[in-house]
Parts: C-alpha cells; sequence; structure tokens
C-alpha cells in the first residue's frame, strides 16, 4: 500500500481504515442520539452499536451478550487483570497473574495486580510458550490467596508467532485457573472461537483490523464471572463499563471485524504468497539475514528479521529514508526504539536488534518488490560499509 510515495509496512502497528468501516463510519456520523436514551434518535444509535456488537461476536466466536465494549485493547487488559471478580453477585478473589514472557506491555504491566503478584512464563528458543514450566508455575501456586490467572496471547506481535493457547487454557483450567487471550494481533489472521480455545476472556482491537482507533473489546465465554469494573459511572454495558459508547468507532469497528470474517480465506492466502515473495527476496540478497520463527507457525502477514552488522534503529531510519515505513518490534511504547523482550525472552542477543515488516489487505506484489528493492540497497551500503572498514 502505498501514498505520497511511501510505503506502508507497518500493518502490525495499526492498520488502514477499511474500506468498509469508513463507509459504516460516514453513515453513522448522522446518527447524533444517545444511545442510552429512549427516544428515536438514541434507538437508532443503539441499534447500531448491538448491530457492531454482533459483527464482533462472529469474529470471535462468541455470543453478542458477551462483547464489551471499550477504549482500546489496553483498557480491556486493564479492566481484566484484576484479582477482583464476581461469580454472579458472589465475590471471587484471583491471587496471582502469570503471563508470558512475550506478552505486549499492555499485559507485562500486570493491570491491577501488585508487582509481586505477577510472574513470568518462560518461551523456548523457538519463542513458543513454555507449557511445562507453566505446569510447574501453577502446581506450586498457593490457593489460599485465590485463583490463578493466565494470561498468553494468541499471536506474538513482534515474530507473528503463533502460541499454543488451547493447550495453555487446558493446563490453566485443570488448576482451577481463569485464562486471558490476547488475540489482538491473530483478528482476522488465524480463526477465532473463545469457546474452542478454552479461553475465559480474549482481548480484540479495532485499529489492527482497520477499524478506527479508540475502540476494542473485552469478549467473554459467559456472563456469571465477570472482573470489577474498571470504570465507574452510568452503568453502561451492562455496568461493566460505563461511560457513553463512543458509536463511532465501535460502529468502524463492527464493520472491520465483519469485512475480517468475509475476506478471511481470500484475504489470507494473498498475504501468505506476499510474505513468502517477501522472504524469498529478502535471502536472495542478503543470504545471512536471520527470519525469526521461520520454522514454525505464525500469522501470514508478519516478517521479524534480523540483518547481521545492522542496528535495529539505523535500519528503521534507513528504510524510513528509503520511503518505507515498518517498525523496530511495537509500535506501542511511545516511539521507543530498545532491546526486544521478546528476542530475550527466545534467548537471541538482543543487540543484533531486529525489524518487524508487516502486511495487510492493501499490500500488493508491486509493494513488495519495492521493499526488496529497498532492503537491497541497504544490505548493498551495510556490505560496502564493511569493506571499507
Amino acid at each position: 500500500m502505498t501514498g505520497s510515495n511511501r510505503l506502508y509496512l507497518d500493518w502490525n502497528a495499526t492498520a488502514p481504515l477499511h474500506p468498509a468501516a469508513r463507509e459504516a463510519m460516514l453513515r453513522a456520523m448522522d446518527l447524533f442520539g444517545n444511545p442510552n436514551s429512549v427516544h428515536g434518535e438514541g434507538r437508532a444509535v443503539r441499534a447500531a452499536i448491538e448491530a457492531a456488537r454482533r459483527q464482533v461476536a462472529a469474529l470471535t466466536g462468541a455470543e453478542p451478550a458477551h462483547v464489551t465494549f471499550t477504549s482500546g485493547a489496553t483498557e480491556a487488559a486493564n479492566m481484566v487483570l484484576t484479582p477482583e471478580f464476581r461469580m454472579g453477585r458472589t465475590p471471587l478473589a484471583v491471587g496471582h497473574l502469570y503471563i508470558s514472557a512475550i506478552e505486549h506491555p499492555a499485559l507485562r504491566e500486570g493491570g491491577r495486580f501488585a508487582k509481586d503478584r505477577v510472574s513470568e512464563i518462560p518461551v523456548t528458543s523457538e519463542g513458543i510458550v513454555d507449557l511445562g514450566a507453566l505446569e510447574r508455575l501453577l502446581s506450586a501456586h498457593d490457593k489460599a490467596n485465590g485463583l490463578p490467572m493466565v494470561a498468553v496471547m494468541l499471536a506474538n506481535n513482534e515474530t507473528g508467532i503463533i502460541q499454543p493457547v488451547s493447550a495453555a487454557a487446558k493446563v490453566t483450567q485443570a488448576h482451577g485457573g481463569l485464562f486471558v487471550v490476547d488475540a489482538v494481533q491473530a483478528a482476522g489472521r488465524v480463526p477465532l472461537d473463545i469457546n474452542e480455545i478454552g479461553a475465559d476472556f480474549m482481548i480484540v482491537s479495532s485499529h489492527k483490523i482497520g477499524g478506527p482507533k479508540g475502540a476494542g473489546a473485552l469478549v467473554s465465554r459467559g456472563e456469571i464471572l465477570m472482573p470489577k469494573p474498571l470504570i465507574h459511572g452510568g452503568g453502561q454495558e451492562k455496568g461493566h463499563r460505563s461511560g457513553t459508547e463512543n458509536s463511532l468507532a465501535v460502529i468502524g469497528f463492527g464493520a472491520a471485524a465483519a469485512a475480517a470474517v468475509a475476506e478471511f480465506e481470500s484475504r489470507n492466502t494473498t498475504i501468505t504468497g506476499l510474505r513468502e515473495r517477501l522472504e524469498a527476496g529478502m535471502h536472495q540478497v542478503a543470504p545471512d539475514v536471520i527470519i525469526h520463527g521461520a520454522d514454525g507457525s505464525r500469522v501470514p502477514n508478519t516478517c521479524f528479521f534480523t540483518l547481521p552488522g545492522l542496528k535495529a534503529e539505523t535500519g528503521q531510519i534507513a528504510f524510513d529514508l528509503e520511503g518505507v515505513a515498518l517498525s523496530a518490534g511495537s509500535a506501542c511504547s511511545s516511539g521507543k526504539v530498545g532491546e526486544s523482550h521478546v528476542l530475550v525472552a527466545m534467548g537471541c542477543d538482543p543487540k543484533l536488534g531486529a525489524l518487524r515488516i508487516s502486511l495487510g489487505f492493501a499490500t500488493t506484489e508491486e509493494d513488495i518488490d519495492r521493499a526488496i528493492s529497498a532492503f537491497a540497497r541497504i544490505a548493498g551500503r551495510r556490505k560496502a560499509a564493511g569493506q571499507a572498514a
């Protein structure tokens, strides 16, 4: 996808607005009523929000009543990562949070848990959560302080590696724990079904799938077990998340979710071919390029690579000067470029650095060829610099 002679290959950071989401939002701009009002204007907005709820539910394999809209995935994470739950009207304590070492910062911070009640689950050198370590951690968990909670992402935002979340859910539930899956990078790229995964809660985001920023959802497997609300007030979203709904963003989110479902097969077949073309071209240009997770199961759109001798910061600037937008790992930390905690967790030398190319529904073969050409020029300069030294 190009614009103003720029090439955008940072879809894991945010996706451009899908045409269906844009059209839905333009129509929704005429729906000015408060969705919590009982008059006709309010009911019109409410109907549009409930339609979006059904669309997000279809994306996640959930019931519409189990979708709670939030301002984004970060809020959803902070909402669900809490020691305080209710089972109906009965308080339920969660004593400790276990998160994988490769989680997104939104989960790594531990939500509303105290720091001493958060533990990391290590990952293998292939970047996959260590289920044996999870079993040992949960076996040692002291239930006297409350139930355990485990949070594991379905697809890593840097490497794209798919995690064994169904197996992790079974281990967690065998120990009486709650299981949370971060499906932000997986939505639209792998099939989602909260019931088949066995998760108690799932987190999804609008702007990662072509919807607007400012919307996300916490999806639950049922309605009885729910976390203590993070935001109190007028009791919107069945009391789980107060505040007048951001109807415009929610409606755009729903349209993007519907497009992700409708286009799933064709979109991912095309994107898989584009990534294969990209990585073959990169290997031809620079045989020493390291593509992290290449031998494992990844989402189709992500290429996380290291070019030996090229620092991540230097590479990101070099590509930007070539007119190519990509990232050095997660783009959700106020623009900071530092060592990748994902590479550290995998036992790689973080000083090597890595760059992430991520593709989307508008990426073309011409875009891939242009990216390979830019990569070739940057790799060539690296080689020339080495010879000069």
